[in-house]
Protein backbone atom coordinates (compact mmCIF):
# COMPACT_ATOMS: atom_id res chain seq x y z
CA UNK A 1 0.00 0.00 0.00
CA UNK A 2 1.86 2.64 -1.18
CA UNK A 3 0.29 6.21 -0.16
CA UNK A 4 2.06 9.61 -0.60
CA UNK A 5 1.51 12.51 2.05
CA UNK A 6 1.94 16.04 0.89
CA UNK A 7 0.17 19.74 0.93
CA UNK A 8 -3.26 20.15 -0.59
CA UNK A 9 -3.52 21.73 -3.71
CA UNK A 10 -5.89 23.28 -5.74
CA UNK A 11 -6.68 20.15 -7.73
CA UNK A 12 -7.62 17.91 -4.93
CA UNK A 13 -11.02 20.65 -3.97
CA UNK A 14 -13.64 18.23 -5.19
CA UNK A 15 -12.06 15.34 -3.68
CA UNK A 16 -10.57 17.09 -0.57
CA UNK A 17 -14.46 18.51 -0.60
CA UNK A 18 -15.77 14.72 -0.36
CA UNK A 19 -13.45 13.80 2.67
CA UNK A 20 -14.72 17.19 4.40
CA UNK A 21 -17.86 16.29 4.30
CA UNK A 22 -17.27 12.71 4.96
CA UNK A 23 -15.70 13.66 8.26
CA UNK A 24 -17.77 16.63 8.59
CA UNK A 25 -21.31 14.76 8.31
CA UNK A 26 -20.47 11.21 8.44
CA UNK A 27 -17.98 11.07 11.39
CA UNK A 28 -19.33 13.80 13.51
CA UNK A 29 -22.99 13.91 12.34
CA UNK A 30 -22.58 17.68 12.17
CA UNK A 31 -24.86 19.79 10.06
CA UNK A 32 -23.96 19.76 5.96
CA UNK A 33 -22.35 23.13 5.42
CA UNK A 34 -22.84 25.04 2.40
CA UNK A 35 -20.09 23.34 -0.40
CA UNK A 36 -19.31 27.74 -0.62
CA UNK A 37 -18.16 27.92 2.62
CA UNK A 38 -16.35 24.35 2.49
CA UNK A 39 -14.56 25.64 -0.25
CA UNK A 40 -13.46 28.94 1.33
CA UNK A 41 -11.80 26.93 4.10
CA UNK A 42 -10.12 25.32 1.48
CA UNK A 43 -8.43 28.00 -0.30
CA UNK A 44 -7.50 29.69 2.96
CA UNK A 45 -5.28 27.08 3.93
CA UNK A 46 -4.01 26.87 0.54
CA UNK A 47 -2.59 30.43 1.05
CA UNK A 48 -0.51 28.91 4.22
CA UNK A 49 -0.76 32.06 5.96
CA UNK A 50 -3.41 30.99 8.39
CA UNK A 51 -3.31 27.20 8.46
CA UNK A 52 -2.12 24.32 6.08
CA UNK A 53 -3.83 21.05 4.97
CA UNK A 54 -2.35 18.05 3.94
CA UNK A 55 -3.51 14.85 2.18
CA UNK A 56 -3.05 11.37 2.20
CA UNK A 57 -2.98 10.03 -1.58
CA UNK A 58 -3.32 6.29 -2.73
CA UNK A 59 -3.20 5.43 -6.81
CA UNK A 60 -4.51 8.65 -7.42
CA UNK A 61 -7.24 8.81 -4.67
CA UNK A 62 -7.28 11.07 -1.34
CA UNK A 63 -8.01 8.80 1.76
CA UNK A 64 -7.38 11.41 4.20
CA UNK A 65 -6.55 14.57 5.15
CA UNK A 66 -5.74 16.97 8.62
CA UNK A 67 -5.20 20.72 9.15
CA UNK A 68 -2.99 22.84 11.09
CA UNK A 69 -4.37 25.92 12.19
CA UNK A 70 -1.32 28.79 13.33
CA UNK A 71 -2.12 30.69 16.32
CA UNK A 72 -0.49 31.80 19.91
CA UNK A 73 -0.47 30.39 22.97
CA UNK A 74 -0.47 33.00 26.20
CA UNK A 75 0.48 29.53 28.30
CA UNK A 76 3.53 28.79 26.33
CA UNK A 77 4.00 32.64 25.05
CA UNK A 78 4.94 31.35 21.85
CA UNK A 79 3.24 30.25 18.63
CA UNK A 80 2.06 27.29 18.31
CA UNK A 81 -0.55 24.80 16.02
CA UNK A 82 -3.56 23.31 16.10
CA UNK A 83 -4.25 20.42 14.63
CA UNK A 84 -8.06 20.70 13.68
CA UNK A 85 -8.50 18.00 11.72
CA UNK A 86 -6.53 14.38 11.62
CA UNK A 87 -9.42 12.11 9.12
CA UNK A 88 -8.41 9.16 7.12
CA UNK A 89 -11.76 6.82 5.50
CA UNK A 90 -12.49 4.35 8.28
CA UNK A 91 -10.10 1.25 5.65
CA UNK A 92 -7.13 3.24 7.15
CA UNK A 93 -7.98 3.84 10.37
CA UNK A 94 -4.68 2.10 12.44
CA UNK A 95 -2.70 2.48 9.89
CA UNK A 96 0.46 3.73 8.47
CA UNK A 97 -1.30 6.26 6.70
CA UNK A 98 -3.06 7.86 9.95
CA UNK A 99 0.54 7.88 11.78
CA UNK A 100 2.36 9.39 8.55
CA UNK A 101 -0.35 12.35 8.40
CA UNK A 102 -0.20 13.14 12.60
CA UNK A 103 3.53 13.09 11.67
CA UNK A 104 4.02 15.42 8.69
CA UNK A 105 1.96 17.82 10.70
CA UNK A 106 3.84 17.30 14.32
CA UNK A 107 7.09 17.26 11.36
CA UNK A 108 5.72 20.73 10.21
CA UNK A 109 4.93 22.18 13.43
CA UNK A 110 8.46 21.58 14.71
CA UNK A 111 10.45 22.65 11.41
CA UNK A 112 8.69 26.00 11.58
CA UNK A 113 9.39 26.93 15.41
CA UNK A 114 6.33 26.34 16.51
CA UNK A 115 6.54 26.31 20.53
CA UNK A 116 3.66 22.57 20.20
CA UNK A 117 1.63 21.29 18.49
CA UNK A 118 -2.12 20.59 20.34
CA UNK A 119 -5.62 19.25 19.55
CA UNK A 120 -8.34 18.10 20.81
CA UNK A 121 -11.00 14.96 19.95
CA UNK A 122 -14.21 13.76 21.54
CA UNK A 123 -14.56 12.21 24.32
CA UNK A 124 -16.25 9.13 22.95
CA UNK A 125 -13.52 8.53 20.73
CA UNK A 126 -11.84 6.20 22.12
CA UNK A 127 -9.96 4.83 19.39
CA UNK A 128 -8.47 8.13 18.88
CA UNK A 129 -7.11 8.75 22.41
CA UNK A 130 -5.95 5.10 21.90
CA UNK A 131 -4.19 5.85 18.33
CA UNK A 132 -2.62 9.62 20.16
CA UNK A 133 -1.27 7.06 23.08
CA UNK A 134 0.41 5.58 20.58
CA UNK A 135 1.83 8.60 19.21
CA UNK A 136 3.13 9.63 22.54
CA UNK A 137 0.75 12.43 23.26
CA UNK A 138 0.47 13.76 26.18
CA UNK A 139 -3.40 14.16 27.58
CA UNK A 140 -3.61 17.81 28.73
CA UNK A 141 -5.08 19.55 31.59
CA UNK A 142 -8.56 18.84 32.59
CA UNK A 143 -10.16 22.18 31.02
CA UNK A 144 -13.81 22.37 30.10
CA UNK A 145 -14.05 22.98 26.67
CA UNK A 146 -16.69 25.85 26.14
CA UNK A 147 -18.34 27.37 22.62
CA UNK A 148 -20.70 29.78 20.94
CA UNK A 149 -22.56 30.46 18.05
Amino acid sequence: MSVVIRNAEPEDVNSLTELMYDYIVGFYQNPWPPVEKIHDLIQTLFEKQNGIQFVAEQNGKLVGFATLFFTYSTMKADKITIMNDLFVIEQFRDTEVESQLFLECHKYSQKHGYANMTWITSTDNTRAQIFFKKMSALQGRDWVHFSKN
